[in-house]
């Protein structure tokens, strides 16, 4: 016998997760918030703030570079088959 499943219930039930995940989400961002405020107000927060600034765009800058490795290495591959398929011609 094949079951029914009820869509006003499952609706809700995902609304309510959804609701759920945001209020977590907006609680995380508001205690990062306050946290943040407090380190800055610590001597040599700011500074300590200013380098954790400063590694994460790094780390974006090298997130990107890394990105492009992918293509540069297809690329290589490419022109390593030329490569040999001009060799094979002689």
């Amino acid at each position: 016998m094949p079951e029914t499943v009820d869509t006003e219930t499952t609706e809700t039930a995902d609304s309510a997760e959804t609701s759920a995940a945001r209020d977590t989400i907006a609680r995380l961002a508001e205690r990062g918030q306050q946290t943040v405020a407090r380190l800055a107000e610590l001597p040599g927060g700011t500074r300590a703030l200013g380098a954790f600034n400063d590694l994460r765009n790094r780390v974006d800058e090298l997130s990107k570079k890394v990105r492009g490795i992918d293509a540069l290495e297809q690329r290589v591959a490419a022109l390593e088959d030329e490569v040999a398929a001009l060799k094979s011609k002689k």
